[in-house]
């Protein structure tokens, strides 16, 4: 394969990831939407719970993170970020939230 091939590849493989990555951004989008996630959390400010700017940051480079988050949004909790408690939402699919909460993690 010459270099003109290897760049065409990267820069294809580059395309197909940006437009993954906006379909993933939109589907959790749309989740947060249909889901009482807004009434606590804001993208850049604290509102009750942390923003989700906060969460990324606090959870950067930790591999465990996303199966934590998705276990904490399903069964609730508090301590982490102060004494006000996250409701459980039980209800909400693992796979939906497993959506939301990566698209928080990776930066959002």
């Amino acid at each position: 394969m010459n270099t003109k091939h290897l760049i065409a590849a990267a820069v294809a493989g580059l395309f197909v990831n940006g437009v993954a990555h906006a379909a993933d951004a939109a589907k959790a989008q749309a989740l947060i939407k249909g889901s009482d996630c807004a009434a606590c959390h804001a993208s850049e400010t604290k509102l009750v719970g942390p923003s989700y700017k906060d969460i990324a940051k606090k959870y950067k480079g930790d591999g465990a993170a996303i199966g934590k988050l998705v276990e904490k949004v399903k069964k609730g909790g508090s301590g982490v970020w102060g004494a006000i408690p996250m409701t459980p939402h039980p209800n909400m699919k693992d796979e939906d939230v497993k959506v939301i909460v990566e698209w928080i993690v990776n930066g959002h």
